[in-house]
């Protein structure tokens, strides 16, 4: 599979990830995943379309909100194939995103002990 493709259509994207066709069009819908449309309204995908539906998947899987992966996809360059340093700085991003999240986590757990002494 050519993860570089450009042009590719709603359903020739969403075979190749393996996703439905309905996800790549909320993708697209909510600025997670750039396209053109064609003179026939036919939406069509940068060579960047598969790189970020990755990353869009792996970003769901840890709870981020689609917020959080927009903004982290926006220091993408658009509508070109990732260099390694371009991955490199998102996963960084992620990277502190996630530690900030398994803090607040731990801070949780740590209000919902009780106290030394306390009846349980």
């Amino acid at each position: 599979m050519n993860w570089h493709e450009s042009g590719l259509s709603v359903g020739q994207l969403a075979e190749r990830m393996q996703i439905a066709p309905s996800a790549v069009r909320w993708y697209d819908d909510h600025g997670l995943l750039p396209s053109e449309r064609t003179g026939e309204n036919h939406r069509r995908f940068f060579a960047d379309a598969c790189c970020r539906i990755a990353m869009i998947r792996a970003s769901q899987r840890v709870g981020l909100s689609v917020a959080e992966i927009r903004e982290a996809l926006e220091a993408l360059p658009p509508r070109q194939v990732p260099s390694q340093q371009d991955w490199n700085r998102l996963a960084d991003r992620l990277r502190s995103v996630l530690n900030q999240r398994i803090d607040e986590l731990f801070g949780l757990l740590d209000e919902l002990a009780p106290a030394e002494g306390a009846p349980s």
